[in-house]
C-alpha cells in the first residue's frame, strides 16, 4: 500500500468512527464509546495532516500543468516560484505525517509511578535523591500535573533513602519515561570540610501506573504486615500500627506505605504502588516475548550504568544516551528539563522511524 492509499485508508476508517459515535446503542456503551472516542481523537492529527497534503498535491499539479500548456512568461515564472514552495511543503508534510504514523507506546497515556532510591555516595547520595524529588515535583507542577508522596524513607542527614511519588495528569508516563536509570552528582558535599568535589549517585524508576482493569491480583496473593511507622530525627512517629507493607507472594513484589496516619490510605497506597509494581513485571515479560525493545529499569546505584551527570561545579548538566550536554544546571533543578526530554523524544522517534 503506497503513502497515500494508507492516509486515505485511515481516514476512511476514522470517518466510519465519526459515524458510530452518534449511534444511541454506541454511546450507551461507555466502555466502547470512550474506546472509539479515543481512537477518534489519536486519528484526528493525521487526518487534519492528510486533508492539508491533498491540498499541497493538487496545487503542485495545477502548478505543473500551467508550466506545461501556459506560454505567458510572467505567468510561467509565478508558477516555477509555486513549485519549488509546494514541493518543499509536500516534504515538510510527509515527515510530519510519517512521524504522527509512528505507533504510540499504549502506556504513554498513563499515570505514572516515580521511585527514587539513594544509590552510591551515602548521605549525600540521600541529599540528592531529596534534590531529584523536588526537580520533578517541580516540573511536574509546572506541566499542570497532581504529585501525592505515596511513600518516603528520610535520611538523618537530609534527603530520601527512597521517596515514591504518584503522578497523574495527561500524559504523564510518556513524557516522564525517559528519565528511569542512574543519576550522578558531582558536587562538593555541605559536610565536606575539605572542598572537595563528591560523585554519588541515584536511582530512578518510572513506572506506568497500574489500574484495577489492567491487572487483577487475588487478595489470597497478598500478605500484608502492619507496624508502627518511623521517621527521622523529630518527625511525627505513629504510636498505633498504621503503617502498610504488602507482599504479592507470587512474584515476591513488595510495597509498604507509612505516609498516611491512617492504616486505611496507607493500605489503598500501598495496594496502588504493588499493583503497578506487578503490572511492570508481566508488561516487561509480555514485550520480551514480543522481541521488542524496551529500555529495562535501573535497579542499582552502580556509577556504570549512568544515564545523566549533574556537575554542579560547572553547571553542566549531561544526558549520556543522547550526548547533549547544557549549562543550564540551576535551571534545571528548579524544574526546567523540558529540553532534555523533548530531545530524549525526538531521537527516539528517530529510532522508530529507521527501524520502520
Amino acid at each position: 500500500m503506497d503513502f497515500v492509499s494508507k492516509l486515505q485508508a485511515i481516514k476512511e476508517k476514522w470517518m466510519n468512527i465519526q459515524e458510530q459515535l452518534s449511534d444511541p446503542e454506541i454511546i450507551a456503551d461507555m466502555k466502547r464509546f470512550k474506546t472509539l472516542n479515543k481512537n477518534y481523537r489519536d486519528m484526528q492529527p493525521v487526518v487534519e495532516a492528510f486533508d492539508s497534503y491533498q491540498l499541497v498535491l493538487g496545487n503542485l499539479a495545477d502548478s505543473r500543468n500551467i508550466l506545461n500548456t501556459e506560454k505567458d512568461d510572467e505567468l510561467r515564472e509565478m508558477a516555477k516560484s509555486e513549485l519549488i514552495h509546494f514541493e518543499a511543503e509536500k516534504t515538510r508534510l510527509e515527515e510530519a505525517i510519517k512521524l504522527l504514523l509512528i505507533p504510540k507506546d499504549p502506556e504513554d497515556e498513563k499515570n505514572a509511578i516515580i521511585e527514587i532510591r539513594a544509590g552510591t555516595g551515602g548521605d549525600e547520595a540521600a541529599i540528592f535523591a531529596g534534590d531529584l524529588s523536588e526537580m520533578y515535583i517541580r516540573f511536574c507542577n509546572k506541566q499542570g500535573w497532581k504529585v501525592e508522596v505515596m511513600n518516603e524513607n528520610q535520611s538523618e542527614k537530609g534527603g530520601y533513602k527512597e521517596i515514591v511519588l504518584e503522578v497523574t495528569g495527561e500524559n504523564v508516563y510518556g513524557k516522564l519515561k525517559y528519565e528511569s536509570g542512574v543519576h550522578r552528582v558531582q558536587r562538593v558535599p555541605a559536610t565536606e570540610s575539605q572542598g572537595r568535589v563528591h560523585t554519588s549517585a541515584a536511582t530512578v524508576a518510572v513506572l506506568p501506573e497500574a489500574e484495577e482493569f489492567d491487572i487483577e491480583i487475588s487478595v489470597n496473593d497478598i500478605k500484608v504486615d502492619v507496624f508502627r511507622a518511623s521517621g527521622a530525627g523529630g518527625q511525627h512517629v505513629n504510636r498505633t500500627e498504621s503503617a502498610v507493607r504488602m507482599t504479592h507472594v507470587p512474584t515476591g513484589i513488595v510495597a509498604e506505605c507509612q505516609d498516611e496516619r491512617s492504616q486505611i490510605k496507607n493500605r489503598e497506597k500501598a495496594m496502588k504502588v504493588l499493583r503497578t509494581r506487578v503490572y511492570e513485571k508481566f508488561h516487561n515479560e509480555h514485550l520480551a516475548k514480543l522481541s521488542q525493545q524496551r529500555k529495562t529499569l535501573v535497579s542499582t546505584g552502580d556509577r556504570s550504568a549512568k544515564i545523566r551527570t549533574y556537575n554542579f561545579p560547572q553547571s553542566r548538566i549531561t544526558d549520556h544516551r543522547i550526548n547533549m550536554t547544557l549549562y543550564n544546571l540551576p535551571e534545571a533543578m528548579n524544574g526546567y528539563i523540558d529540553e532534555i526530554l523533548d530531545a530524549l523524544q525526538v531521537a527516539e522517534n528517530a529510532e522508530k522511524m529507521r527501524e520502520g
